[in-house]
């Protein structure tokens, strides 16, 4: 008799755990993303959700040049295709002003989040409008302007003893930006085919505004004042014009034909042995230690943006936070995927597969900050970030930034106090069309 009840008890339990697995498998979450390594290390990821929950979820990706105008298309004909998206840290004005973003600022103050993740992170990623307390996103993939160099140039003591002989003192990891000036110059020799540095100067997104603003906030300078939209005197400040004019100069020292490039071509230039130093967010380094994709992994090296000429120090921040769309119809399981995606072991997960997590308990352990020879300084630059605007109207301002600098930079037109004069006056014209100003 009992073996009869248990089987039947056993029978109901599997007719009900395969009622259970039918139902989640009906249930599926998609994520819009861009296309590059991260997007392939997240859907390694949520694998293990599926795996957990039954519930299946793509990471849907598309080209980087595509990224924001397919997004926005999408938000603007209020369609389900996405119940998430890793969108960019300037997305986070339109997004919830529009209405495109479910508002977390309930889920991120009950689970924490301000203590849980890195500062930066959360006012970057999560927070709109800054300092406002209302949260839009989930810091998902943290990011920033970094640096690689070739160790076997910097370490050579023929090449040591020469640049002691120029420069009075030792080479070594560029501690400010006159040094990283100093270093490209000493390593430009294009009878050689050596070149010094490589930069982002491509104006058709937002490749050179990271490379420009990082050198611009280190020389003291800031893009303007993000509660009052000021600009007068601040985007064209004295600070922020020879944080211009010092990534003019590093151009100088830019391989031949250096006039639009991205991450493709900084890597490029250390796996093909162009230069001796090269600008990338943290994400597109991996390659750089992959012996199949860099031959001179071994003598690869990594370091955080330099300081400016008062040891103010920061770097321009890339990465992005995990929105719910407005418009899911499964917007109820997308809260449970982000109630997943938080959990300390998720995040672990997430940092050991090769993504960036923002969780500051994954950042600061020793285990994180030696898994890579670029996650130390990944680390140190998350502490020194800062961002663009995010106001709605970000794509205009980039925009308006991109068509004044860029002249100046690789055409050498003007001076950097003009074309960040001109910005100035665009940008409060922008603003004021607007209505930024109260």
């Amino acid at each position: 008799m009992r073996k009869i009840v248990t089987s039947v008890i056993a029978g109901i339990g599997l007719a009900l755990a395969c009622g259970t697995s039918v139902r989640a498998q009906d249930k599926e979450l998609t994520i819009f993303w861009a296309e590059w390594d991260p997007a392939n290390y997240l859907q390694e990821l949520v694998n293990d959700y599926t795996a957990e929950t039954g519930v299946k979820v793509t990471v849907q990706t598309t080209p980087w040049p595509d990224f924001q105008t397919k997004a926005f298309t999408e938000f603007n004909a209020h369609g389900d295709a996405y119940d998430m998206v890793v969108g960019d840290s300037q997305w986070l004005g339109a997004g919830s002003t529009q209405g495109h973003y479910v508002d977390l600022t309930d889920f991120f103050n009950q689970h924490k989040l301000g203590d849980v993740m890195a500062p930066a992170t959360i006012k970057y990623y999560a927070e709109y409008p800054g300092g406002s307390g209302k949260y839009w996103a989930i810091p998902l993939e943290g990011d920033a302007i970094g640096w690689s160099y070739r160790k076997d140039w910097f370490e050579d003591p023929k090449e040591k003893e020469a640049f002691k002989a120029k420069y009075g003192y030792d080479l070594d990891i560029p501690k400010t930006y006159a040094q990283l000036r100093d270093i490209a110059e000493f390593f430009h020799r294009p009878d050689q085919k050596r070149y010094g540095i490589a930069i982002y100067t491509d104006n058709s997104y937002d490749a050179m505004a990271m490379g420009v603003e990082s050198a611009i906030f280190s020389y003291g300078g800031d893009l303007g004042d993000y509660a009052t939209y000021k600009v007068d005197g601040v985007t064209n400040s004295k600070e922020a014009a020879a944080g211009l004019d010092m990534y003019k100069e590093l151009y100088k020292f830019t391989p031949p034909g250096w006039g639009k490039t991205f991450f493709v071509e900084d890597n490029q230039a250390i796996t093909g042995g162009l230069a001796a130093m090269s600008m990338n967010f943290f994400a597109f380094f991996p390659p750089l230690v992959n012996k199949a994709t860099n031959p001179y992994a071994d003598a690869t090296g990594f370091f955080a943006n330099p300081a400016g000429p008062d040891g103010k120090r920061f770097a321009a921040l890339g990465g992005q936070g995990i929105s719910v769309v407005s418009y899911s119809k499964n917007k109820d399981e997308a809260m449970k995927f982000l109630e997943w995606f938080i959990k300390d072991e998720t995040q672990k997960k997430w940092a050991e597969l090769g993504g960036y997590t923002c969780s500051q308990a994954v950042l600061k352990s020793e285990a994180f900050q030696n898994a890579t020879p670029y996650n130390k300084a990944f680390y140190d630059t998350m502490f020194m970030v800062k961002d663009f605007w995010a106001t709605p109207e970000y794509a205009e301002v980039l925009d308006q930034l991109n068509q004044n600098i860029y002249p100046f930079v690789v055409g050498g037109k003007g001076t950097a106090q003009e074309a960040l004069d001109k910005t100035a006056a665009d940008w409060k014209a922008t603003f004021t069309k607007y209505n930024r100003y109260k």
